[in-house]
This record gives C-alpha cells, sequence and structure tokens, in this order.
C-alpha cells in the first residue's frame, strides 16, 4: 500500500482520551477532517482498538509496533498478522517509547514488506534515519527524544536536525517518504516542517490531549495544502 502525502500520522500512545470508545470517536474526527480537507491522514490506535476503529473510518489505521516473529510461541509479542487482521494496514517501528536494536529494526521493515504493511520507523537523529533509510522502508520519521511531548516542535526549535535528515536520508533513498515528530503542536509547526523538506508530520499529545482535537486536526490538515 502507498500513502499519498503530505501526511499526518496520529499516534494515539496510551493515553486515557484515546483509548476504546474515546479513541473511536478520535479516530471519526480525524476522518472527519481528512473528507473536509482533503488531507491524508492515518491513525495509530492502541492494539486493542484496532478492530473497532478498523471498522468504523475509512481512513488507514496503523499499529503502534509489531515484533519481529512469526505465528507460534511468542507470548506476550505483537504478530503482523494480528494486526492486519484486525484491520491495519501499516505500524509504527521503533518508537522512542518502544525502541529496537538496529537488527530488530531491519528484520522487521522485511517483515512488514512481506506482509505489505506500510512501515513507518522512528529515528532519533540523522545519523540513525541514513542507518534506517538504508534498510528502505517506507517512511522515517526524525523524532529527537527530548522533544517528545513537549510542544517544542524539532522543527522550530532544532531545524537542522530536519534538514540534515532530509539531505542524508535522500542521498540514500530518494523515495523515501520522511516525517517530521517530536513536539509537534500547531499548524504552523506543521508547515514549518513541510517547508523544511518533509512530506508531513507524525503527532501524538499535540492532538491527542487537545481540549478541542477535532479543530486542532483541522487546522493541521489545511496547513498540508497550504
Amino acid at each position: 500500500m502507498k500513502l499519498r502525502t503530505p501526511i499526518i500520522i496520529i499516534n494515539f500512545k496510551t493515553y486515557l482520551e484515546s483509548t476504546g470508545k474515546r479513541g473511536v470517536e478520535l479516530a471519526k474526527q480525524a476522518e472527519r477532517a481528512a473528507k473536509e480537507t482533503g488531507a491524508n491522514i492515518v491513525v495509530a490506535p492502541q492494539y486493542t482498538d484496532i478492530a473497532e476503529i478498523a471498522q468504523t473510518v475509512e481512513i488507514p489505521v496503523f499499529a503502534q509496533h509489531i515484533d519481529p516473529i512469526k505465528p507460534g510461541n511468542s507470548t506476550g509479542c505483537i504478530l503482523a498478522e494480528s494486526v492486519m487482521e484486525a484491520g491495519a494496514v501499516g505500524t509504527l517501528i521503533n518508537h522512542s517509547e518502544r525502541q529496537l536494536k538496529l537488527a530488530d529494526i531491519d528484520a522487521v521493515i522485511s517483515l512488514a514488506k512481506e506482509k505489505r504493511l506500510v512501515s513507518c520507523v522512528c529515528a532519533n537523529n540523522p545519523s540513525v534515519s541514513a542507518a534506517i533509510a538504508a534498510m528502505h522502508p517506507d517512511i522515517v520519521s526524525i523524532e529527537p527524544p527530548e522533544l517528545i511531548g513537549t510542544g517544542i516542535a524539532v522543527s522550530k526549535a532544532k531545524p537542522e536536525v530536519v534538514t540534515n535528515t532530509v539531505d542524508l536520508v535522500r542521498k540514500i533513498d530518494g523515495e523515501l517518504t520522511i516525517l517530521c515528530g517530536a513536539g509537534i503542536s500547531t499548524a504552523e509547526d506543521v508547515a514549518v516542517s513541510l517547508r523544511l523538506g518533509t512530506s508531513g508530520v507524525l503527532v501524538a499529545s499535540g492532538i491527542v490531549k487537545a481540549k478541542n482535537p477535532y479543530t486542532v486536526i483541522s487546522e493541521f490538515a489545511k496547513a498540508t495544502k497550504q
């Protein structure tokens, strides 16, 4: 599956505001904003909510993680086939809150390709982004962990991290979609990210914890259309 860009991926994490029925409602708001603006929006809910959300909305649904395992005796792990069965079309990989070794990142990317799941791999700096680009996932998202959840966007606080990532990754894989994450909280953050050469954003608390998530999603969506 090839996703259109610019793109907004909303990571629901494990916030209560995006758990269960509230997660379904948040996904509906994301879908509404996508349809009204024509923007490309993806949601990444908790595993237990994937099935209901995928059955409720038409926008793409990602898992937050899968493990590099085959079906069998891997108690407590996340099986690619299980998230696919639930309706996920892609997965986040190596988020700073669920980091993997490089060998495991490579294995999960290969598994995602085999299963035709879109792979969105998070990286904490330009050099790691370049290493991941050599594995040829579908998407790499640059996210300095110290800025995650702070409301201070990497695109403003450390624009050189974004531009260096874009330069390095493009030399390795010119087709790879590059996103900007960490601290994205305003439509201007989205616009700046795009001006720095990325193809969208990976966002979490800036939307999930907002007083009016629909309004924020709509503003973000409109910023991708400027």
